[in-house]
């Protein structure tokens, strides 16, 4: 007897979610660049009337033990003065070493009033997070920080825990209050997917985010996509979009895709982002950063398709978006203590766990 072959079974399902983008370059674009001032370029912050540098400074690779201190304090002095206003940072960066220099750099000659400082917390609960910001305060050096996100929306039960009774949300609003600090956002480069529960959870209990930091790079756009999924919601409800990881630490540089260093940050450039977040650690970087926005054109839709083409054969499975596909940038998930203990109605409802 002989058998006829099987067809091979058809997978997929519209109840499961695809990593998959029928047309990458179908993106939200900017066809005004923003306001040109020397060097530099500036954008509005979401809804507000405020105008940031449209490439940010990144906090994390200041702290680096291959920069010095007093390089770092240089690097932050040189970027403000040739336009830069949007300084990143985050309270676990280098066991605070990031929030200590870029501190010590602000605190001379006036520049804390040139910059827009934002810095990320971890903590989970309104104890934990009101430490942190009152840390992070000390280690600056300023009364109050411009932009404070809860950093590194990771797993499907973070929105939760900030904004439950005793959460993480109490104590930004009451930061806020007190003068600490001016706007709220949120960051996370884990799945987009957790980006909308994120707002999702937001909007069901009234709140509406000033910011949103996400990955935006040449291969975002193929494979579980923050720009196609998140990017659209943002720029409908006027939340300000901060893009990162366009270079992910130089991880999607050593794909050696054929694209040009400066093409990834136009193309993050290219979309509605208020600001673009890079890793600056040399004299290399800061000028690259400034080569960038000095020639940046808006780009359409065919020139997209054609960049998004090159990078293509290299991002469908996430091989080289790391902070997506493994734990290497997932700094709470290494050091659960950073966000705190459960909240008390937690710890009185939950079974003691041999």
């Amino acid at each position: 007897m002989t058998t006829q072959p099987q067809p091979t079974p058809n997978l997929a399902s519209p109840a499961l979610p695809t990593t998959r983008i029928a047309d990458p370059a179908d993106l939200p674009f900017v066809t005004d660049p923003g306001e040109r001032r020397g060097d530099m370029l500036y954008r509005r912050f979401g809804r507000t009337d405020e105008l940031l540098s449209a490439i940010g400074m990144g906090g994390f690779h200041l702290g680096k033990n291959a920069v010095t201190d007093a390089e770092a304090v240089r690097l932050v002095h040189e970027g403000i003065d040739r336009g830069i206003t949007f300084i990143d940072n985050c309270w676990d960066y280098n066991n605070g070493r990031s929030e200590l220099r870029v501190g010590a750099a602000l605190a001379q000659g006036g520049y804390r009033n040139r910059a827009f400082l934002m810095t990320k917390m971890d903590g989970r609960t309104k104890a934990e997070a009101a430490r942190q910001i009152d840390t992070s305060l000390a280690r600056m050096r300023t009364d109050h920080i411009d932009l404070i996100q809860h950093h590194e929306i990771l797993r499907y039960d973070d929105p939760d825990r900030i904004f439950a009774e005793g959460g993480a949300m109490e104590a930004f609003v009451e930061a806020k209050q007190a003068g600490k600090l001016r706007y709220i956002g949120f960051t996370g480069h884990k799945d987009p997917h957790i980006h909308l529960q994120m707002l999702a959870v937001a909007a069901e209990r009234g709140f509406h985010f000033d910011a949103v930091q996400m990955p935006l790079n040449v291969m975002d756009a193929h494979f579980r996509s923050f720009a196609h999924l998140v990017l659209p919601y943002l720029v409908e409800h006027g939340i300000a979009v901060l893009g990162m990881k366009s270079f992910a630490d130089s991880v999607l540089l050593k794909s050696n895709a054929p694209i040009a260093p400066v093409e990834y940050l136009h193309y993050s450039l290219n979309l509605p982002t208020s600001t673009v977040i890079t890793g600056i650690q040399n004299q290399r970087d800061l000028d690259q950063a400034f080569d960038a926005v000095r020639s940046f054109v808006p780009m359409d839709k065919p020139k997209i398709a054609e960049l998004l083409s090159r990078s293509r054969p290299f991002a469908l499975e996430g091989k080289f978006e790391l902070f997506k596909t493994s734990a290497t940038f997932d700094g709470t998930a290494k050091n659960a203590a950073w966000l705190g203990d459960d909240v008390d109605a937690v710890k009185g409802l939950a079974p003691e766990m041999q």
